[in-house]
């Protein structure tokens, strides 16, 4: 009989036991799964009317909760200058959820990440609501403001950061839209926001500064510059640059835009005129993997990791010649973000050192103190630091006296390449510019969806660069 009892008792003692590390498990495995499930109604109301950490740009909460003074919803989400900032917040919406940092920093914002656990667990012991934490961007107000009234009423996207720790400190796309009318406690005025704003033809949530791609034309002459000054070329290089270019194996004739000449063109004055022909003989003579290899050194072909989750931009796999010669301007199926190609220009200028784009500079928790912060992040080693010092020089010339000297700032040492891309017959340009100020360690990219006569992305760059303190 006690032998029986001792065998019911060690089996009970062991399903105890399961059960007890099954809900640890799920405690710790399964907690942030369960609380970011859209199905968990309870949690979902409990969350959007709690007291959410704000986001900040410089000391200005961008996006705070206010006190409603009524449940149950005590709290609403609120954003200052909702458009200029809408990329970077993105939204919290009761219906349709989260985006930008308010997804990507949710748990922090919520006081619920594993750094905070302590901080709830004195909260639980006083009987205090837990508070949420804050999150500090990289952001300047007085560049994003610039970065937004140059743009004026133009579609397109500006991105600026400091190229020495990839901090991003300008982040705008337009069209945009107010994050206000998503988080909204008027859930039948919310829904018909949302269904006016995915039925804009101009698809003003769609971010165009780290979420889209597009030909990024002449800028890309950077990229293919860089793979010939790894491959043997020097800026004297002589280069054969005929009006035009017959495409292999087409009937197809690449001209040039510039005034080139008919003849030959040196790398450096290749660069400063924009000759298409030169870079297109440049990458039938490096051929397809050099230039892929080159592209994806500067981070072509994969996201960049951390906070920002942009879209890849890519480089094609498999080119046949005259498509190779299309992409070493920009062309065919090469397609990159503006937040890409301010990487391609800060590289250049940081001695060829790609630096990991970040717009989180640190997290607090509703007590001040400081859970994490931002460590600069290397990426990789895009040319060797003398190459990239030849070809950050050979930007000043762009500026100087090329296609680019709209740009210039007396007194500054400015650096850069316009580009403009064609895309679908009969459809308008795109503009672009990519560049850096050495003096105040900043690339910026600009994207216009349409190149329009005396309104090219170049003004808006140099506006942008001014701005920066």
């Amino acid at each position: 009989m006690n032998r029986s009892i001792r065998g019911v008792a060690m089996v009970a003692i062991a399903m105890f036991l399961a059960l007890m590390l099954n809900v640890t498990i799920s405690y710790y495995v399964r907690t942030d799964d369960l609380l970011n499930d859209p199905r968990n109604v309870r949690v979902r109301d409990e969350q959007f009317g709690g007291p959410r950490g704000p986001i900040l740009a410089a000391n200005t909460p961008v996006a705070e909760s206010i006190e409603t003074g009524s449940r149950p919803y005590e709290h609403q989400r609120q954003y200052l200058d909702g458009p200029l900032y809408a990329p970077v917040t993105g939204y919290y919406s009761y219906i349709f959820g989260r985006t930008g940092l308010e997804q990507t920093y949710n748990s922090e914002l919520l006081g619920q990440s594993d750094a905070q656990f302590t901080q709830r667990i004195l909260d639980t012991l006083s009987g205090r609501q837990t508070g949420g934490g804050q999150v500090q961007t990289t952001i300047v107000p007085v560049v994003q403001q610039a970065a937004w009234d140059a743009l004026g009423n133009r579609d397109g996207a500006v991105v600026a950061l400091d190229y020495t720790t990839g901090a991003i400190l300008a982040w705008v796309s337009k069209p945009s839209y107010d994050p206000n009318s998503l988080a909204s406690l008027d859930f039948p005025a919310t829904q018909q926001a949302w269904d006016q704003l995915t039925s804009d033809p101009t698809n003003p949530l769609n971010d165009r500064a780290t979420k889209e791609i597009f030909a990024p034309g002449s800028t890309f002459k950077l990229v293919t510059a860089a793979a010939a000054l790894e491959n043997g070329y020097t800026p004297q290089t002589m280069i054969d640059t005929p009006q035009e270019l017959p495409l292999p194996g087409t009937l197809i004739t690449l001209p040039n835009l510039a005034a080139c000449g008919n003849t030959q063109q040196s790398l450096d004055n290749a660069l400063t005129l924009s000759c298409n022909t030169s870079f297109a003989n440049i990458a039938l003579d490096l051929g397809t993997d050099v230039l892929r290899e080159q592209s994806q050194a500067f981070g072509f072909d994969s996201a960049f990791e951390g906070d920002v989750q942009s879209a890849a931009s890519n480089f094609p796999d498999d080119p046949d010649p005259a498509q190779l010669a299309m992409s070493s301007i920009g062309q065919f199926e090469v397609a990159a973000t503006p937040l890409q190609m301010a990487v391609v220009a800060g590289a250049i200028a940081n001695g060829g050192t790609v630096m990991e784009p970040y717009v989180g500079e640190e997290v607090r928790n509703a007590n001040q103190r400081v859970l994490s912060r931002h460590d600069p992040t290397e990426v990789g080693q895009a040319m060797s630091p003398a190459n990239a010092a030849l070809l950050a020089e050979m930007m000043t010339h762009v500026v100087q006296r090329g296609t680019g000297t709209q740009a210039q700032i007396p007194g500054l040492t400015v650096g850069g390449k316009t580009g403009t891309a064609e895309t679908t017959p009969g459809a308008a340009s795109h503009s672009w510019f990519a560049g850096y100020v050495a003096e105040k360690n900043v690339a910026v990219a600009v994207y216009l969806a349409e190149e329009l006569p005396g309104a090219t992305a170049t003004p808006v760059a140099r506006a942008v660069m001014e701005a920066v303190p």
